[in-house]
């Protein structure tokens, strides 16, 4: 069997969990088992924590309040969220009941100082090696970047936020 990939889905543009989330689908598609942690993530709203409750082989947790973080001065709950975020991803990757684990807004969870890329790169690299794991989030250090199987950078051409549209269910959330 080969070793499972790294892949990072980072940049300025809409749609890295919608990638990994897509990836989660054809994985499913293949009878595969997916788990997605969400970082700083706190709603029962988003579309794909209600259809992780009706498909079979999703798993998806979140670990953050639904309140924004502040980058420059996150508050403690927000590093006590991800810390035990870090330790259940930990837990889920040694779980050996998951073939891909996606670690959604880890990148902005260690560039905000919720985690550190130390404590990350310790999970990345004793992992089990048949899992497949996806680091998704704006601001992806170039350790991870070095580290990565696979990189998508994903750029902003345009936004409908630019028009004043607002957030929509379904398509931000």
């Amino acid at each position: 069997m080969l070793d499972g990939l790294l892949m990072v889905y980072t940049g300025n543009g809409k749609g890295k969990t919608t990638a990994a989330l897509g990836q989660a689908v054809r994985s499913l598609g293949h009878g595969k088992k997916v788990f997605m942690l969400q970082f700083m993530k706190g709603s029962p709203n988003y579309g794909e924590v209600i259809l992780a409750k009706k498909l079979e082989g999703l798993s998806i947790e979140q670990w953050g309040r639904h309140e924004f973080v502040d980058p420059k001065n996150p508050a403690q709950i927000d590093k006590d969220w991800a810390q035990k975020g870090l330790l259940r991803a930990k837990e889920i990757l040694f779980s050996d009941e998951y073939d891909l684990v996606i670690l959604d807004e880890l990148n902005v969870a260690m560039n905000f100082g919720l985690v550190t890329w130390e404590q990350v790169k310790k999970v990345i690299d004793n992992r089990p090696q048949r899992v497949d794991l996806i680091i998704t989030g704006r601001y992806a250090s170039n350790d991870l970047l070095d580290s990565a199987d696979l990189v998508s950078i994903i750029e902003e051409g345009k936004h409908h936020y630019q028009k004043g549209i607002k957030a929509r269910q379904g398509i931000e959330y």
